[in-house]
């Protein structure tokens, strides 16, 4: 069956606008007549693919996810409290204090008056998550965008709450990684080079271990903003670089190699991709536009890559689970739990507990690795001042015996 955009007044007077199916126009018009709807107008649209097609440019915007979900939290609101559409959209996009995000909604609210279905109109903005125009898109579909936008808003909390969690538990060891940096470069370029003029004076013979760290420091001493630049020149090439396709590509790869990081990163990606594909089924999403838009939720191009042909798989006739298991990258016990929600048909609720469990693993691991990684500084940062002092203050020691005998 084909589908329509379909624009109609009901019994109030307000004016709707929703996605519906129908073998014709004219059969679309007399079922919607018959229930009492003043029809506006009927357009064919073949949504999915245009849709899916905008989902897929590039991002040029950037919007702050934080603030994005206080407006849907007044959106959903304005919607329960019986406002049209383009009301509400008009009286949030003079009163968000974010400026980028209110130019959006503001282009947002010109597309539809002109027309458009929100869905629509929030895909042309080219800078929403996949997720949210797919999830309006259903509520369009269904008659039921409150109840849609209100599942994203408890997506998006518990997405925020874990990433909060994760960048807490990150703080602590990347302030502590950050100090030991600072010390060592001071003991390096300042404290090292002076004790190197002392013994210059002194005509001492320097052992072994003062020699090296004294060439060391001294090199770094007449070399350190050289070095500085250096090493911010090539930080901003490897992000340039970390954003082309291929670089993000390679590094990913090196990610999944790395022992215990790789394993609790990949855990991570597993956990967010249920989290998405859970969310779209339970709002009527179709499986195969759903995993499309869960895959380029995903900030790795190779698990991209691998949901893709998992897609070719189960748009070939396998199942969800089957087509994840062949692709040999997924956890087993995911693919298992997946397997067993397709059986029972209960796929959406088991998606869910898949990345529930998966987010409490990586919380866990993460809690695990990070109460190791501070005494690990501690023990490198004591070993190498202790091997400074012994290397700095060993020709005094010299000096001292030379002088008793």
């Amino acid at each position: 069956m084909a589908e329509w955009t379909l624009k109609y007044a009901d019994a109030r007077g307000e004016v709707h606008q929703q996605v519906a199916e129908a073998g014709s126009e004219r059969e679309l018009r007399d079922r919607y007549t018959q229930q009492g709807f003043l029809v506006y107008s009927i357009k064919p649209r073949s949504e999915i693919n245009a849709l899916s097609a905008g989902l897929k440019q590039p991002k040029k915007k950037k919007i702050n996810v934080e603030k994005f979900l206080i407006f849907n939290q007044q959106f959903v609101t304005l919607i329960r409290a019986g406002l049209p559409i383009l009301k509400a959209l008009d009286l949030l996009a003079e009163r968000l204090t974010d400026p980028k995000l209110s130019t959006l909604i503001k282009g947002v609210r010109e597309e539809v008056r002109n027309g458009a279905l929100l869905s629509d109109a929030f895909a042309r903005q080219g800078a929403f998550p996949p997720i949210y125009v797919t999830s309006v898109l259903a509520g369009e579909r269904s008659g039921s965008l409150a109840e849609v936008i209100e599942r994203y808003i408890a997506y998006q909390k518990l997405s925020l709450s874990v990433r909060k969690k994760l960048m807490v538990s990150l703080l602590y060891p990347a302030v502590l990684v950050t100090l030991v940096v600072c010390l060592i470069v001071f003991l390096v370029t300042y404290v090292v080079p002076n004790f190197a003029q002392l013994y210059s004076s002194m005509n001492a013979d320097l052992p072994a271990p003062t020699q090296i760290l004294i060439a060391v420091g001294t090199t770094a001493r007449n070399y350190v903003l050289l070095g500085f630049v250096g090493l911010i020149l090539a930080v901003l090439a490897f992000r340039w670089w970390a954003r082309t396709p291929r670089g993000s590509e390679l590094i990913d790869r090196a990610m999944l190699k790395i022992p215990v990081l790789g394993e609790v990163w990949l855990k991570y990606q597993v956990a967010q991709f249920s989290r998405v594909l859970g969310t779209l089924l339970v709002g009527g999403i179709p499986l195969l536009q759903a995993l499309d838009t869960a895959s380029e939720s995903l900030g790795t191009q190779v698990l991209k890559k691998v949901l893709q042909q998992a897609v070719k798989l189960v748009r070939e006739g396998q199942s969800l689970s089957s087509s994840l298991r062949q692709t040999k990258v997924f956890p087993g016990l995911s693919i298992d739990m997946i397997e067993v929600g397709e059986s029972t048909g209960a796929l959406p609720s088991m998606l869910g507990s898949v990345a529930e469990f998966y987010e409490d693993d990586v919380a866990t691991r993460t809690t695990a690795a990070l109460s190791l990684i501070e005494p690990a500084i501690m023990i490198f940062m004591g070993i190498f001042v202790a091997f400074v002092l012994i290397s700095l203050y060993l020709p005094i020691f010299s000096l001292a015996d030379s002088i008793r005998s």
